[in-house]
């Protein structure tokens, strides 16, 4: 049955278009969402790219401008967090002790940095990445002739590593894997990213693991680990993962489960609630039970969930796509590789010259992601080819093959 309102809690991306194809699918009841910070809706991936770069001011982030939402009449309530979700009467309480009821509640309340928990690290100079707020604190901190040490050698670490060694800093990176994003990558590709860091002037410290952060005057002044290294910092940066925000979702009695555990359609427990972005643990028709923390289901999950909502069940069948910045590097990668898959690497093209792509094939000799590295004309073929029918991994890895020739043709 077709809600008579919405409520989208949230003030991210994924709740921004939640509402935007609400109204594009015709939907024509009250809307409300609900934003937690003083912000209008905005999107996260330029907070560690071009955002924290200075090259976009803070309205770009926005997705949608103040006006659109009065145009839309989409009712918006921000600074103020929802604390509870009753589900007998259907409403959700507000901080400020408001009531608002719903036909049909969107949970989007996205993710938050996983902290350390060792001495010293809830330390004055001890940063996060998340916000506008701990992006724009970065941004001062990484100065000229800084010394500072990330926590974590993930994607967002690797971006804020390249933006500080380009604004003169000193970084040392401490990571408890052998080389960063080797579960991602594995050890062959992962090394192509440690050589381009290093080469920029990054010190990793591998297989390392952290005993404690060191302060004087409740200030961060070193990081040592185990082994005795000691590494002096003027600012420590903690990069280990997320951790997505079920708070509600646990109190309110739905299943959770390293995520709100939601349907193909985005439905949770409660057939009148949704998630969306971070907090979504899908089960993926395709892919089977994931939880994706990037940009693009933020941005596509709501086009399906919005045409569920209105009545035109839609499952959200899409590959995972992320992407990075980091020096003079630019990459793409679609689609996903389960730990423990065993897997071939396939590459074509130019891999010293960091223009090349490379294939992640499964023993069937199906594709089950792609990276694209500093190649721009390549995304509809690797698309086509990631979770397609089996391929001949000699053709794959030939630069005189057209990608559009690699899948076999139907009869």
């Amino acid at each position: 049955m077709r809600p008579d309102s919405v409520v989208i809690v949230g003030g991210g991306l994924a709740a921004a278009k939640t509402a935007e194809h609400l109204r594009a699918d015709g939907f024509d009841g009250p809307i409300t969402l609900i934003g937690a910070e003083e912000h209008l809706p905005y999107e996260r991936p330029a907070l560690s790219k071009d955002y924290l770069a200075g090259k976009v001011d803070a309205d770009s982030l926005a997705v949608h401008d103040a006006q659109w939402y009065a145009d839309h009449d989409v009712d918006l309530r921000l600074g103020v967090a929802v604390v509870q979700i009753d589900r007998a009467e259907r409403e959700v309480l507000l901080a400020d002790g408001s009531r608002i009821g719903y036909g049909a509640l969107v949970l989007a309340t996205g993710s938050r940095s996983r902290h350390l928990d060792l001495p010293g690290a809830e330390a004055e100079g001890v940063l996060y990445l998340r916000d506008r707020g701990e992006s724009e604190a970065l941004k001062d901190a990484l100065i000229a002739d800084r010394r500072v040490v990330l926590i974590g050698a993930g994607w967002i670490g690797l971006e804020v590593a390249a933006y500080a060694r380009g604004q003169g800093a000193q970084v040392d990176i401490v990571e408890m894997a052998k080389l960063p994003l080797l579960a991602v990558l594995g050890p062959d590709l992962a090394q192509d990213f440690a050589d381009l860091h290093t080469e920029h002037g990054v010190n990793f410290h591998f297989a390392a693991t952290l005993e404690r952060i060191e302060v004087e005057d409740g200030r961060a002044t070193a990081v040592r680990l185990a082994d005795g290294t000691r590494l002096p910092a003027d600012v420590v940066i903690v990069g280990v993962g997320a951790i997505p925000n079920t708070d509600l979702a646990e109190a309110a009695g739905l299943a959770v489960d390293n995520g709100v555990l939601v349907d193909g359609y985005l439905r949770t427990s409660d057939a009148d609630i949704f998630a969306v972005g971070d907090i979504a643990a899908q089960d993926h028709p395709l892919l089977g039970r994931l939880r994706v923390e990037h940009w693009a289901n933020a941005l596509n999950q709501p086009k399906a969930l919005a045409r569920t909502i209105v009545g035109q069940d839609t499952a959200y069948e899409r590959q995972p796509y992320f992407y990075t910045d980091q020096y003079d590097l630019g990459m793409e990668y679609r689609g996903i590789v389960a730990r423990g898959t065993e897997t071939q690497v396939v590459t074509r093209g130019d891999r010293a010259a960091r223009e090349f792509l490379a294939f992640w094939l499964d023993p069937n000799q199906r594709v089950l992601a792609a990276m694209n590295v500093n190649i721009w004309d390549a995304g509809d073929a690797l698309a086509a080819l990631v979770g397609g029918d089996p391929v001949d991994s000699a053709r794959l890895a030939d630069p005189e093959v057209p990608l559009a020739d690699v899948l076999p043709k139907a009869p």
